[in-house]
């Protein structure tokens, strides 16, 4: 089992959704990934936080096997975004966004996390995620999530940046977007002659599509009776799917790996919208993850005649 190195916000979440309202509660990229791939490999988190941030969070990450030495407390408040959804929940309106000690943010990894075989690149500064990759030595594999602010920004820093890893994750409005391309298949055929051997393209409440060397593997998102938050989604779904490869102990991109990967990245994403903030996956235990990676199988079968 090989540990991951982790680069993302951590934040309060004020959201409003039409089944229910929260304010301040704990987010950030860096936390829903790292609670997510924890269930499968160590963690190792770089970011920020203000002297606002409660330690209590810090202590359980701690206890969920998350390494959080990486984690600068600063003089000033934590990263503060509000959004609010409508009944269709696969966009948020942005409310408001103080970036506070994140607005500084210089990712500089302690010397033990150097040497970490996996790389999760979030959201954040392209420019922050080259001097991220120019401090880790020889990864096995790394992946990269981005969004339309530093696209339309940042353009040309953030093809860079793709072009040095091995998987873009991104959504299916910002593949087209970055691609200048409509049709997502066309799309993904230009992102991989940027260098990444694998595209990974969320696609919300109908499920993700994998595209590895030149193969298109597409799963839905599980039915659920009840999802009251989105928010925080793609990043426990970025959790599972780059904790499942770092839990191999024979790693390899085979298209089996990477289709399970795939399956347990929308396992753990089905959990998180199920209530607000990141409150399911701090109570989630292994054997409801594999019960419903069962319920995936058996959603995705079918006999041949």
């Amino acid at each position: 089992m090989s540990s991951i190195v982790a680069i993302g916000s951590m934040a309060f979440d004020t959201i409003e959704t039409p089944f229910g309202r929260v304010s301040k509660a704990l987010g950030g990229s860096a936390n829903y990934f790292s609670l997510s791939a924890s269930h499968f490999a160590p963690v190792k988190v770089v970011s920020v936080v203000g002297e606002d941030y409660p330690k209590e969070h810090l202590a359980l990450l701690q206890k969920k096997g998350v390494d959080t030495k990486g984690i600068k407390i600063e003089q000033g408040r934590t990263f503060h975004w509000a959004g609010k959804y409508s009944y269709d929940l696969n966009e948020a309106t942005t409310l408001q966004t103080e970036l506070n000690v994140f607005q500084n943010f210089e990712p500089q990894l302690p010397p033990d996390y150097t040497d970490s075989e996996f790389v999760f690149l979030g959201n954040i500064v392209p420019a922050l995620q080259m001097k991220v990759l120019d401090q880790v030595k020889n990864p096995k594999f790394i992946a990269i999530d981005t969004m339309n602010f530093w696209i339309e920004s940042s353009r040309d820093a953030l093809v860079k940046a793709i072009s040095r890893c091995h998987c873009l994750i991104i959504n299916e409005a910002e593949i087209r977007q970055l691609t200048q391309t409509h049709n997502v298949v066309k799309a993904a055929q230009i992102v991989r002659g940027w260098g990444p051997q694998i595209t990974l393209v969320k696609r919300g409440e109908y499920g993700a599509m994998l595209f590895d060397h030149g193969e298109v593997f597409s799963l839905p998102a599980l039915p659920l009776a009840e999802v009251k938050d989105p928010t925080g989604a793609g990043d426990t779904f970025a959790g599972g799917f780059v904790g499942y490869l770092a839990s191999q102990s024979n790693f390899s991109l085979s298209r089996s790996a990477l289709r399970k990967a795939v399956v347990y990245g929308n396992v753990m994403a089905s959990f998180t919208v199920q209530d607000f903030g990141f409150t399911c996956l701090l109570q989630l235990e292994k054997k409801a993850v594999e019960e419903r990676f069962r319920r995936f199988v058996e959603l995705t079968s079918f006999d041949k005649e």
